[in-house]
């Protein structure tokens, strides 16, 4: 997955590239109208619970990698 400095540099190529007056006119209308939300989400007490949660299991050293997850996850669906 592409970094978000990544992902803003290639599109930072890609719109130099751009001569079309009408095409950029475009985007620069979908940038500018593009909302930005800035609002916290508000998380049910179930949510702020599992997180929690988490965070203990994390101090305690309840953790497995994500390679040894999807080997798990794989021979769960094989036994399936």
């Amino acid at each position: 997955m592409a970094t978000v400095d990544t992902l803003r540099n290639n599109l930072i190529d890609k719109l130099l590239a751009i001569s079309n007056k009408e095409y950029l006119l475009a985007l620069n209308h979908l940038v500018e109208n593009s909302t930005i939300n800035n609002e916290a989400v508000k998380l049910t007490e179930e949510q702020v619970l599992m997180l929690e949660l988490s965070d203990k299991d994390i101090e305690a050293g309840r953790i497995i990698s994500q390679e040894q997850l999807d080997k798990n996850d794989l021979e769960w669906l094989k036994g399936k």
